[in-house]
């Protein structure tokens, strides 16, 4: 039969239960239910019990003349029930034969015991359905492989795949340790605006919007830097803030345009002492989240025990992309060089800015191992305080994993004088078609004229944390409803 017809298989099943006096959808369940993974656990003492009740949706139904054994999940684990006619009565099992499929939520209450296989077992004396599903489920091993269609309807991909849930609880787990780990230390969560009328804290385009009340444009933010600086400014000390950002840009298997960041900041702490913050917080959280004190992504066994070493950007690019003395280039020379990489800059572009595209495409793949890329051009770093031995570096790090930058970070730039240079020389970049350049923000530097003690901070991407902890090659994988582009 076609899904139509499965369908209306299905609606008329639902009549017949509404004709029968039993609401198909219920706002409640009739009688007390436990989860079933509690059950479970205590097993042998619900034997005593006489009445144990559980709910949940039907993954398998499998009947035997006068009965039937389901199987039942509840979002915490799967049991096996047992309904019979000679319990439940000749009309009560008619109905329940004829009328309940798999994927049709239902309750049952009744007697724990153990079948003959050992298998733990709720035999009903009392059924309900609580929701009538109107479509069948995809078949376990051919109905949902298209990885376009999984991540359209998530929730199926949820359903038939445990090792999908797995992930995404793993995901889950990542986020609640950080807020443990991060709350021990003493830094305090916060929230900032998602809605700005300037965007900042990243090079990136933003998506744009308009306030229909105050009639002036606003963005969704690219990154809660500037706002979280503000908060040291007003005498925060150690704070962190974990939310969604969104980014008008390409999409690729690490990149979407809304994801969630996780951006911390510490007043008197400079980049050395942040960059063995981090270290020690991802050692911790991977042997929390993995129970193991490494993990493998793409064939390769990643360990953070240790300390990390470092290497400065111009040096990354020299080695793997193998341009002696970089650094000297002029900007024809590294336009060159991107396009004999195949890469494609735009004519606006930097001499810095086609380095970070050669330093993202060619060689920060062949960065394995956890290793902290220091020193970047200021050009490209336009909120960290430059390097006191160099006026065209500052101090900045990332930390790249298995050929993907987890973390970046710096000492924060809390001169305003120089905080304001920085933005008119983006602003000569955005006056050149460049819409990545950062926007002059005079409310931000005029919080810095009021005094921001040193500070360093640093931005994680949870969505690239959770591939490398799952050994995920698709950002898609890790996102519960990634962006798509609606089907015609």
């Amino acid at each position: 039969m076609s899904l139509e017809e499965l369908r209306s298989v299905r609606v008329a099943k639902l009549e017949k239960l509404k004709k029968a006096g039993i609401n198909p959808f219920p706002a409640k369940v009739d009688f007390p239910i436990f989860e079933i993974s509690k059950i479970k656990k205590d097993f042998k003492k619900n034997l005593r019990k006489k009445g144990v009740g559980i709910a949940g949706r039907i993954m398998a139904k499998r009947e035997h003349g006068g009965s039937a054994f389901l199987d039942l999940y509840d979002g915490t684990e799967k049991l096996q029930a047992f309904v019979g006619r000679d319990k439940i009565g000749e009309k009560s099992f008619k109905l329940f034969s004829e009328n309940i499929d798999v994927g049709d939520f239902v309750a049952v209450l009744g007697r724990a015991f153990y079948t003959k296989r050992k298998e733990p077992t709720i035999e009903a004396v009392h059924w309900q359905v609580l929701a009538k599903s109107l479509r069948p489920l995809p078949e376990k091993w051919h109905g949902l492989q298209d990885a376009e269609e999984r991540f359209r309807k998530r929730y199926l991909d949820l359903l038939m795949s445990p090792e999908v849930r797995g992930k995404f609880l793993l995901r889950s787990n990542i986020i609640g340790e950080i807020r443990v780990i991060l709350a021990k230390d003493g830094f305090q969560e916060v929230e900032t605006p998602m809605l700005q009328s300037v965007y900042g804290g990243a090079l990136a385009e933003p998506f744009k919007t308009h306030h229909r009340m105050l009639d002036f444009d606003m963005y969704l933010r690219i990154a809660p830097e500037l706002y979280l600086k503000r908060l040291l400014v007003g005498g925060f000390g150690k704070i962190f803030e974990i939310g969604r950002v969104f980014r008008n840009e390409g999409i690729d298997v690490t990149h979407n345009p809304e994801f969630t960041m996780l951006e911390l900041y510490a007043a008197y702490w400079d980049s050395e002492a942040l960059k063995e913050f981090i270290a020690k917080v991802l050692a911790v959280l991977i042997k929390k989240v993995t129970k193991k004190n490494s993990f493998k992504f793409e064939g390769h066994e990643i360990k953070l025990s240790g300390k990390i070493s470092s290497i400065p950007f111009w040096s990354v690019i020299e080695r793997y992309a193998l341009i002696i003395k970089p650094e000297n280039m002029n900007r024809e020379e590294f336009m060159v060089r991107a396009k004999q990489f195949g890469l494609s800059p735009a004519p606006e572009d930097t001499k810095e800015k086609i380095a970070d595209e050669i330093f993202k495409k060619i060689c920060r793949p062949k960065l394995i191992q956890p290793i902290f890329v220091t020193d970047h051009p200021l050009a490209i770093s336009p909120l960290a305080k430059e390097l006191p031995q160099s006026s065209e570096l500052v101090d900045r790090f990332q930390l790249v994993i298995g050929g993907v930058e987890v973390v970046n970070g710096f000492s924060e730039l809390n001169n305003p004088l120089e905080q304001k240079k920085r933005f008119e020389f983006q602003e000569a970049l955005r006056a050149g078609k460049d819409k990545e350049a950062h926007p002059m923000d005079e409310d931000y530097v005029e919080s810095l004229e009021y005094g921001m003690p040193p500070a360093a901070g640093l931005g994680i991407g949870i969505d690239r944390l959770a591939m490398l902890l799952t050994d995920t090659h698709n950002i898609k994988e890790v996102i519960l409803f990634p962006t798509m582009k609606p089907k015609e």
